[in-house]
């Protein structure tokens, strides 16, 4: 029930439930991946069972396939879809001109491959993750396994000619072995403390051998969903450069609340 989760739960529930309203029967859907997006698949799967919704959903990880597959939306594939009417999805930071840095969950690849073949990616989150400037969030760079760690040092000689603040990189582990991604890939994280170039950095790393994808979405997102913990949600368009807000009874949700967190 409500009262039973904590604020910033609270603020990712209402963001997903206002950007399901974008979802319409016949469209062709990105389905994100992370905790946000999982509120969202959530409350897509509610409108398919009480409400008849009919969409395809296209996933960006094997989880949030497994996850929309158990609340009963039809899932196919990019290649089955071709192309998108929306994607929605979480992001680990967003900036004033709503460019991102994604990739916290390890499926960066396959969320920038499905938004960008989307007519519009909206992006669901919680206040927490507005930023003055990128960085502080630690950049995520999907690298393949052969030589990454010649991969990772060839970044870091390359970061001392860019505008950031920190160039310390870790590889992501998964408990004592490498994380692997669903395209078999490796992460290494950059902690930059701060990207005063979004923009150069993500075509500098990208040039890369070895680089496969970094997580800085730059001209990708089209409008931000931001949740609070008292039920308030605001919307902001970069396209039409407007803000909107609207208020959801948290009271009224609380059997949605008992569904989505079983």
């Amino acid at each position: 029930m409500s009262s039973e989760l904590s604020p910033i739960d609270k603020a990712k529930f209402v963001s997903a439930k206002h950007a399901a309203q974008f979802v319409e029967s016949g469209m062709r859907v990105g389905l994100g991946t992370g905790s946000t997006a999982a509120w969202l698949v959530k409350c897509l799967g509610e409108k398919v069972r009480d409400e008849g919704l009919r969409i395809k959903g296209v996933p960006t990880s094997t989880r949030t396939a497994e996850l929309a597959r158990d609340v009963g939306i039809d899932v196919i594939s990019l290649d089955e879809a071709k192309w998108l009417d929306l994607t929605i999805d979480g992001a680990d930071e967003f900036d004033g001109e709503l460019n991102l840095i994604k990739g916290g969950g390890g499926a960066l690849l396959q969320e920038k491959i499905v938004a960008t073949a989307s007519d519009r990616m909206v992006v669901i989150a919680d206040i927490g993750k507005e930023v003055e400037t990128l960085g502080a969030f630690p950049l995520p760079v999907e690298v393949i396994p052969f030589g990454w760690q010649t991969t990772q040092a060839l970044v870091e000689e390359t970061l001392v000619s860019m505008d950031v603040l920190g160039r310390d990189s870790t590889l992501r582990m998964n408990g004592e072995v490498p994380f692997v991604t669903d395209e078999g890939n490796h992460i290494i994280d950059l902690h930059l403390k701060r990207i005063g170039n979004a923009r150069q950095l993500a075509l500098v790393l990208n040039q890369m051998p070895g680089v496969v994808e970094n997580g800085l979405f730059i001209d990708i997102c089209d409008t931000v969903v931001l949740g609070f913990g008292d039920g308030k949600v605001e919307i902001r368009d970069i396209t039409d450069g407007t803000v909107e807000t609207e208020r959801f009874d948290l009271q009224e949700s609380e059997n949605l609340f008992s569904d989505l967190t079983k």
